[in-house]
């Protein structure tokens, strides 16, 4: 197979793996929440812990993904990670007890580590000069997984039951996610591709390894201020997985209109990761991310303020597009900052934001503090409205690493 069909068939099958975590982790518990709440007679509070544990996995292991990836290789790691994703719908399928539910979380953010950094790894290396374009692709396929299969979870509880569409959807990711896993290896060298040649290939590649080791960016403003970026805008898009449609369904909708809000959120949270990552690759990363981060925070602060269903899903809509444009235009721009060679480990532990502060200041604490106040929102809403305002300034203090002469 020739270089460009082999760089085409890496992000497709790259795609294909990310797909079924992103429908899991940001589609599966906005559906099933009121369910799960029901089954276990457990409160919000409990319910929204689910996406701390699984933002607590990622920030355990993302780092460590980083770095065996580079010494066991991407497809084994996509392996690992796609028989995660299937075994653990199998256990989720039987889960009687709320830590259950909090084993599959975490577990189910263990899982993609071994799936999206080693994906996002491999199409930046089969196209390093449209680095934003590709990571955009993987990306938009996490997040639109939601939008498209959230309505099928809701179908599919109705009409087979919650048991065997677990076993089902097991399957299907199982033998999708091996299948996929084998054709994701990154190449050797840039120029092999057929995306880069001649001398430009070869500045190039000399400057994909003029990378910082991760001690390095540690000691550099830019890393931190990305980390930061993460905990608070991070805590805020999260926070939306669970929240939507408990506000609808604090609005009077039933759960088909409540689902709607989660519909729209992941629509754009999947379509902004393929635009804003093509965007930043004309106009810049940190101007795109800081644009989306501030729509989203004045739609935070307009949410308690509004009751109209199409309002609340546009509303929705640009907190998912800014949740979006965060997942598609930081690997990139990580890549900028701190190259290529030591990406996974580095971009790894900027996830140590997400898992370790934006769970627990996100769906975590809004849930606790909606089960206190009896299901107010003006709080959380406001709260996490400014955490997308104080991202919108703290992404502008991200630089990236000047051009070699």
């Amino acid at each position: 197979m020739k270089g460009k069909n082999k760089a085409i068939l890496a992000v497709v099958c790259s795609s294909i793996a990310t797909f079924w975590y992103g429908a899991f982790i940001f589609g599966f518990p906005g559906v099933m929440s009121n369910d799960w709440q029901a089954k276990l007679q457990v409160g919000r509070g409990e319910i929204g812990n689910i996406l701390f544990f699984v933002l607590a996995s990622v920030g355990i292991l993302m780092f460590f993904v980083g770095k065996w990836q580079e010494r066991v290789g991407i497809t084994r790691m996509m392996t690992v990670g796609a028989a995660v994703c299937g075994v653990n719908l199998i256990f989720i399928a039987y889960a009687s007890q709320l830590w259950m539910l909090y084993v599959w979380a975490f577990l189910m953010g263990a899982g993609s580590c071994f799936v999206y950094i080693p994906a996002l790894t491999t199409v930046q290396r089969w196209f390093p000069t449209r680095r934003g374009l590709v990571s955009g692709i993987v990306n938009f396929t996490f997040g639109f997984s939601a939008a498209v299969m959230s309505p099928v979870f809701h179908y599919l509880l109705d009409a087979v039951g919650y048991v065997s569409m677990n076993l089902l959807l097991g399957f299907v990711a199982l033998v999708s996610g091996l299948v996929a896993a084998r054709f994701t290896e990154p190449p050797s060298n840039p120029a092999v591709a057929g995306n880069v040649q001649g001398a430009a290939a070869q500045g190039f590649a000399e400057d994909l390894e003029r990378s910082l080791t991760v001690p390095e960016a540690l000691r550099t403003a830019s890393f931190w201020f990305l980390w930061a970026t993460w905990a608070l805008q991070g805590a805020a898009g999260i926070g939306m997985v669970v929240l939507s449609t408990a506000y609808g369904g604090s609005k009077g909708f039933g759960l088909d209109a409540a689902v709607a809000i989660l519909v729209g959120f992941n629509a754009t949270n999947g379509v902004s990761r393929l635009l804003t990552g093509y965007i930043s690759d004309l106009f810049g990363r940190t101007s795109t991310m800081s644009a989306t981060f501030f729509a989203a925070g004045l739609s935070y602060l307009l949410l308690p303020h509004v009751s109209g269903l199409t309002v609340l899903i546009a509303l929705a809509a640009v907190i998912g597009f800014a949740f979006g444009a965060l997942f598609a235009v930081s690997a990139p721009l990580a890549m900028d900052c701190f190259g290529i060679k030591h990406f996974g480990a580095i971009f790894g532990l900027t996830f140590t934001a997400y898992g370790f502060v934006a769970g627990p200041i996100g769906p975590s604490l809004s849930g606790y503090l909606l089960d206190a106040t009896n299901g107010d929102f003006f709080v959380v809403f406001t709260y996490l409205g400014v955490f997308c305002l104080i991202s919108s300034v703290l992404i502008r203090f991200v630089v990236p690493r000047p051009s070699p002469d």
